[in-house]
Order: structure tokens, then C-alpha cells, then sequence
């Protein structure tokens, strides 16, 4: 693959600013991305994730497993890996349910484990109550993603679902606080997809 001049002084600067040598080569990956899209070695300091995660999720993106995004954003931003959002299909979910307290992103991560129980790999970028109906699904029994992805931003729930995401136990990529969003996210997951794709 042919690297474009700006991205290569983009990562050579990277690269003087961050030791990338003190992770892993799939989690070098994911850091060096995710760095590199929000332009914040903050993240070196505050992404949480293990190489066994990270593997999940090659592994996982090899064998063609469901992408599923929580928001448009993480989905076009990751179109390559096939990623796809349930929103619609939730908000429909949403208005039929008498739950007052449920998100559209909320009921559209139940439509996504419903229709993949097992294996998928789950990327949330926008929404907390998304990534925390992940992991009460999860803890119910009713839902085993390959690798979640849990990167949300916001003042409201995005630390706390995070911190809710690496107490769970499933494979994940999260970071600490209240940093995120849909670019991050994206870009996490496009350096796994980019390693699976790899011949």
C-alpha cells in the first residue's frame, strides 16, 4: 500500500513524540492510530487494551464477523471493515417499548445482539448508553462480542461506561475518562482491519 507524504511525516512526528515500543504489535497498531487521528498523544497515556483483545479482534475481522457501530459516524468512518448501524432498526424498537429511560442507540445495540449473539465485533464512539447496554446484555448472557471497542465520549456516562466496559471481562479497547468519539473509535478499528486485510 502506498503511503501518502503527509501521512508519513504525520507518523514520523508520531513516532518522536510517543515510544510506540512499549506495546505489542497489535496494540502499537491501535495506538498509533488512534494518536495519530485525534492528533492527541494524550491517548497514549489513557488507552486501556491488551494484545489478546486486540488478536480477538483480528481473528475475528479475519473470519468475516458482524461489524456493528453504534452511530452512522463510527460506521462511515470504518466503512471498509463492513461496519454497520442498527439506529433505525432501534429507534422503531424504542417506540414500541414502554422504557422510558431507553436510548435509541440503547435499543439499537439490543437489535445488533439479537441478530448476532456471538462473534461480533462492537464498535461505540457516541453513545454511553450504548456501551453499557453492551455490558448488561453481556452480563445477561445475550450477548458475546468477539472484541468491543468502547471509546464514547461525553460528560455524561462516558467515563463511567467505559470503566463498566474493562470490569466486565469481555475483550476491549477502551481509554480512561472522557475523551473519545467517533473518530477514535473509527480509527481503532480500522488498524485491526487494516492488519486482517493485510495478504
Amino acid at each position: 500500500m502506498t503511503v501518502h507524504p503527509i501521512e508519513a511525516e504525520s507518523y514520523r512526528i508520531l513516532a518522536a513524540r510517543v515510544d510506540l515500543d512499549r506495546w505489542p504489535p497489535l496494540s502499537r497498531a491501535v495506538v498509533a492510530r488512534v494518536v495519530h487521528a485525534a492528533a492527541d498523544v494524550g491517548y497514549a497515556d489513557t488507552l486501556v487494551l491488551e494484545e489478546a483483545s486486540c488478536a480477538a479482534g483480528v481473528d475475528a475481522l479475519r473470519a468475516g464477523a458482524p461489524v456493528i457501530a453504534d452511530v452512522e459516524m463510527v460506521a462511515v468512518g470504518a466503512r471498509r471493515s463492513g461496519a454497520v448501524s442498527y439506529l433505525a432498526e432501534g429507534r422503531a424498537l424504542a417506540a414500541t417499548l414502554d422504557e422510558p429511560g431507553l436510548t435509541i442507540s440503547a435499543a439499537a445495540i439490543r437489535v445488533a445482539a439479537e441478530r448476532f449473539p456471538s462473534g461480533a465485533v462492537v464498535a461505540v464512539g457516541n453513545a454511553p448508553t450504548a456501551l453499557f447496554e453492551v455490558v448488561r446484555l453481556a452480563a445477561a448472557g445475550d450477548f458475546e462480542p468477539a472484541l468491543v471497542i468502547g471509546l464514547p465520549v461525553g460528560f455524561v456516562g462516558a467515563a463511567e461506561s467505559k470503566e463498566a466496559l474493562r470490569r466486565s471481562g469481555l475483550p476491549a479497547i477502551s481509554n480512561v475518562g472522557e475523551r473519545g468519539g467517533s473518530a477514535v473509535t473509527a480509527a481503532a478499528l480500522n488498524a485491526l482491519h487494516r492488519i486482517a486485510s493485510a495478504p
